[in-house]
């Protein structure tokens, strides 16, 4: 991990959403320094599933050697923002730092987002960035280190990363647009840059929308809070830059990425807005070792009047044990479109399994709809679940810790055949 060099110390980081997650691990990094945090959230008061509050955030920061101002602040809330940097600078006499890290998700379409969600997800991410920014900019002029950072993507027009979740897309591009503004507005006054994962982050966000087992294939927010402290102690001419965190790592000389890992050498989650075809993961697995089923050298013997589809299934099927269900409990069905489509399911939750045409004799815990070709690239190894679900190709109904296990399971019985 990247060391401390205690260039924040007595640095005053005011941090949005630093109660939990990604802005606390941010806070506690800078706080190893001696550094003045203000827990800038809004959970005064524990949340019956997000663990943490300003409070035991604060306490934390000041058990690992900073400074604490623990504030109520809802973002969306000028009245709220403008009290809790008066106070900061009462306590600390400035701030030096601002990280926009508060943000709100839905993954959903145009149809399925409320504009309840639409307002909050705007209100939070742009407008609470936006406006966060603007009250702290006098203050950080007045800095010697003064940077903002935001939490958000590079700014990628690729229609993917539009057409599933449009109205969240919109409003975590808006603070990439703040950052680009910013930066280029304040450039040689303050460094305004935006920083993103290349993997997935637990967090007990990240636990609520992905399910249980989820997890392991996340890596730890302390790889976001080292990529930051590698940002925010660098000068003000470090500015207007969209920084992926392994890749900033790996420039600071960090050579082992697997500490970040919570199951280090399992498979990573690759996270939104950053481009990478599922074919080009499949051949860069093959490069270093993965075998597809159907390559060269492994194919099973076809019956003639059997169509690729059902060829598929029958494999799947001469996988399926008792292991596979005890280990999985769940029930899938595919609803394929395309050349082959139909209705087919993986029963591994009941008695030995089984796999069929057709819908289950019991409600299907995970829906998953997509053609009938990518099902087969799919199961072939040559389209990776989760980057076929990002890419749109893809769509899930159900739970999705049991969506995110058929990765392992198509792994697990490609390696049979």
């Amino acid at each position: 991990m990247l060391p401390n060099t205690g260039k924040l110390a007595g640095c005053t980081l005011f941090i949005t959403g630093a109660s939990r997650g990604i802005g606390k691990a941010i806070a506690l990094k800078a706080a190893r320094d001696g550094a003045n945090i203000v827990v800038a959230a809004k959970t005064a008061e524990a949340h019956p599933k997000l663990p943490g509050t300003i409070y035991t955030a604060a306490s934390e920061i000041e058990a690992a050697g900073g400074k604490a101002l623990p504030c109520i602040v809802d973002v969306r809330d000028e009245n709220q923002i403008s009290a809790a940097v008066e106070k900061a600078v009462d306590a600390f006499g400035g701030i030096d730092i601002l990280v926009n890290n508060a943000s709100a998700i839905s993954l959903t379409n145009t149809l399925e987002t409320s504009m309840k969600k639409v307002d909050l997800m705007m209100g939070i991410n742009t407008r609470g960035t936006y406006l966060t920014s603007k009250i702290c900019i006098p203050y950080l002029k007045k800095s010697k280190v003064a940077h903002i950072l935001n939490l958000s993507p590079p700014l990628n027009l690729n229609p993917m990363w539009f057409k599933n979740h449009c109205a969240y897309t919109i409003a975590k591009y808006g603070m990439s647009m703040c950052a680009l503004g910013m930066s280029e507005e304040y450039k040689g006054e303050i460094a305004v840059n935006a920083l993103w994962p290349k993997t997935a982050i637990h967090t007990a966000a990240m636990d609520m929308l992905g399910g249980s087992g989820v997890d392991k294939q996340c890596r730890k927010p302390d790889i976001m809070a080292d990529a930051a402290y590698a940002i925010l102690t660098k000068t003000k001419d470090f500015t207007g830059n969209f920084v992926i965190d392994e890749e900033l790592l790996q420039q600071e000389g960090i050579k082992d990425l697997d500490v970040y890992a919570i199951s280090p050498g399992h498979p990573l989650l690759p996270d939104f807005f950053l481009d990478e075809s599922p074919e080009t993961l499949a051949s860069a697995m093959e490069e270093h070792g993965a075998t597809a089923a159907f390559k060269a050298g492994k194919k099973q013997a076809k019956s003639q009047d059997a169509s690729p589809l059902q060829e598929t299934f029958k494999a799947i099927e001469r996988s399926v044990n008792e292991e596979a269900v005890k280990s999985t409990q769940g029930i899938y069905q595919f609803v394929l479109s395309g050349e082959e489509s139909g209705n087919w399911f993986l029963d591994l939750k009941n008695d030995k399994g089984g796999v069929g045409k057709g819908e289950p004799s019991t409600k299907a815990d995970v829906v998953m709809s997509m053609d009938s070709g990518d099902f087969i690239k799919m199961f072939a190894g040559k389209m990776k679940p989760t980057m076929a679900f990002m890419s749109g190709k893809l769509k899930i109904k159900g739970d999705m810790g049991l969506a995110l296990k058929l990765e392992k399971i198509l792994g697990q019985m490609n390696a049979k055949l």
